[in-house]
């Protein structure tokens, strides 16, 4: 419960000591933080009767003196100028300023000069800066998450707030952890390494003594990683519930749109899907598909079950418990609809797309070796006319991954078989991905084949077989957890910086930062490894969290901007 628990803690701290009633503050990013965390009705019980944005709330000069204003922003300039025009003719009888990470000296003084009616009560800084999803996975939404791909003079001022951004994030966490780590990134990356060399300043440098935590026991480590050393696990299908959620129908800061879904009911419009919030979530969030359903079946016949027994009202007995058990009946009547409604849409989509065939030739492509057959899968499914143009374009990609150096020629086919077959093909897309994340770049043992031992692994996991030929997929971050876990990361491919490390010290606690974002199905794979009990605990965090159609995306975003610009060959 690690990263929840620290910013519903920072939240409880903030709306706790503040009696009456209350308007609380956000802005664009805060909103995401505190959603994920709390909850509308906990919202409530701290007497929060308004939640407002600050851009918003600017705009209008209605007096509520009645209300104290709770204000809870990152610390940008934009923010900064908003407080002062509020300070400037304030609305609310109290002002409550809580920032979600440093504030910097002349930001303190523009609000001690604005604040001529000395309405605000208190500045503090509260290191809530990171979207806790899940207990060991955050993600900071950072907007124009493409920028990690370009090279640093394509666009330097938006790549610094990109760094930014990443650099405050990762700093929050540890401030939360109450902790200063180690600090190692991937050796062939270069915003991997800008972003781990500007920690390292920050935390030994520019803040050390806010970073001083006086603890005897052993540092964690960060280690910070590129999202292109495994371009393969954000291109997937998906099986299991959360992943899967996310790649057919999309979640955002825990939430599920479904408006686009022709007829739901109104309250089912949009769905909150939070392990703190839902147990049938929470045990099977991470459970293949085909179970799912099983699952969801049991689920309905207890409510089912329930829903009986309320029909044998009969006695002003009956009623009265009736009565009182109505909230926790709603609820799960709620819940259990809400489920039934996103495994039924998901089915629709995988029988629409025949993502079970496409699915089983991706999962070829990422696990096994054999070209010639990868070729002719592929090819017949570019033939079949109902399987979608962006899964088509997503098989050839992996294809290319797998073997752009093994059969250029046959590659050349498949291109030129893409192209025609669909107007919505991006010229050069393919091969923009393999200059970005090609065999050449990438640090990781990607497919297994480069590492004795990893070939060893391979053929004995071929040999037992595979539970499921649609999961058998394990992300790049697996090894790396098992390197970490043994002490075999290799100083070579992941270098320390500075002399800040400890010699032959046990590692008790490590957070991976994805630069260019995470995936559920890496989440999955940290949630795995920590009830394995292996004595480490590992926190996973990036830069956004990715499904196939965000990772397209931003590839086409970052190739649009190459093209543009004379500073990339």
């Amino acid at each position: 419960m690690v990263l929840v628990s620290a910013v519903r803690d920072y939240i409880n701290r903030m709306l706790q000591d503040i009696s009456g009633m209350k308007v609380l503050i956000l802005d664009s990013q805060t909103v995401s933080i505190v959603s994920v965390a709390y909850s509308q009705s906990e919202l409530l019980q701290k007497e929060v009767f308004l939640v407002e944005l600050v851009d918003s709330i600017s705009k209008s000069k209605e007096s509520m003196s009645h209300l104290k204003a709770v204000f809870f922003l990152r610390p940008t300039s934009e923010n900064i100028h908003h407080l002062r025009r509020q300070l400037a003719s304030p609305r609310f009888g109290e002002y409550h300023l809580f920032f979600s990470n440093m504030l910097k000296d002349t930001q303190i003084h523009i609000l001690a000069d604005s604040d001529e009616q000395e309405v605000v009560q208190q500045v503090q800084e509260f290191y809530a800066d990171f979207v806790a999803s899940d207990p060991f996975h955050f993600s900071l939404n950072v907007p124009s998450n493409h920028l990690y791909m370009l090279p640093a003079v394509v666009d330097p001022s938006n790549l610094q707030n990109f760094c930014d951004r990443v650099v405050d994030g990762i700093a929050a966490i540890f401030l939360a952890l109450k902790r200063r780590p180690i600090i190692r990134y991937q050796r062939t990356s270069d915003i991997a390494k800008r972003i781990a060399q500007e920690t390292t300043k920050l935390m030994y440098q520019q803040e050390s003594g806010l970073f001083d935590f006086r603890r005897t026991e052993f540092s964690p480590l960060l280690l910070v990683i590129d999202r292109r050393d495994d371009p393969v696990t954000p291109l997937l299908n998906q099986w299991t519930y959360q992943a899967m959620l996310h790649e057919l129908i999309g979640i955002q800061d825990n939430k599920v749109d479904l408006r686009s879904i022709g007829k739901i009911p109104k309250d089912q419009q949009e769905v909150v899907l939070s392990s703190e919030q839902d147990a049938f979530f929470k045990a099977n969030m991470y459970e293949n598909f085909g179970d799912i359903g099983m699952n969801i079946k049991r689920l309905v016949d207890e409510f089912q079950q329930i829903a009986k027994s309320n029909q044998t009202i009969q006695t002003i007995e009956d009623m009265a418990k009736f009565v009182d058990n109505y909230p926790e009946y709603r609820k799960m009547h709620g819940n259990v609809s809400k489920h039934v409604t996103l495994v039924t849409e998901m089915s629709k989509i995988v029988e629409e797309h025949k993502l079970m065939l496409v699915s089983q030739t991706e999962q070829d492509l990422a696990c096994n070796g054999g070209q010639v057959a990868a070729f002719e899968a592929v090819t017949n499914l570019l033939n079949n006319e109902s399987i979608s143009d962006i899964d088509c374009l997503r098989l050839v990609m992996l294809y290319a991954l797998r073997y752009e150096k093994e059969s250029p020629v046959q590659l050349m086919q498949l291109f030129n078989k893409l192209a025609s077959r669909s107007p919505k093909y991006k010229p050069g897309l393919v091969q923009f991905l393999l200059k970005q994340a090609g065999v050449d770049k990438r640090t990781g043992d990607l497919y297994g084949n480069r590492d004795l031992l990893n070939i060893a692994r391979n053929m004995a996991r071929g040999l037992k077989g595979v539970e499921n030929v649609y999961t058998q997929h394990q992300p790049l971050l697996f090894q790396t957890m098992e390197s970490i876990t043994k002490g075999r990361l290799r100083d070579v491919d992941y270098p320390y910086i500075g002399n800040h490390f400890q010699q032959g010290s046990r590692l008790q606690e490590v957070v991976i930062f994805i630069v260019g974002g995470t995936t559920y199905e890496e989440s999955r794979s940290v949630a795995l490894q920590n009830a394995s009990n292996s004595g480490i605990r590992f926190i996973l965090g990036g830069s956004v969290v990715l499904n196939s159609k965000r990772f397209l995306k931003d590839l086409e975003e970052a190739q649009r901007i190459a093209r543009s610009s004379p500073a990339v060959v």
